[in-house]
């Protein structure tokens, strides 16, 4: 009986942990958020350590770009040219 209640109380500090860190995140819109921290409560522990890697996998990478946002912008220099004939 106290395996099952430390078991629930240190899932709930895991989803509380992880639920706070997802909604520090400034890259992330609150659309994103929500449904992120809604995965995190409804699957509990695997969703809270599925997240946390995922979400920490993509901070770190990010940072190694320079801290700028994914995505749009031009690519000047992936070898496409555009000919007018």
């Amino acid at each position: 009986m106290y395996y099952l209640a430390i078991s629930i109380v240190l899932l709930v500090c895991l989803n509380l942990a992880v639920s706070i860190y997802l909604f520090n995140r400034n890259d992330l819109d609150v659309f994103q958020k929500i449904v992120q921290v809604t995965v995190v409560w409804l699957i509990s522990f695997f969703g809270a350590i599925g997240l946390w890697l995922f979400n920490r996998s993509h901070f770190s990478d990010n940072d190694k770009l320079g801290g700028s946002r994914l995505g749009g912008g031009s690519q000047g220099g992936i070898g496409a040219s555009i000919s007018a004939d």
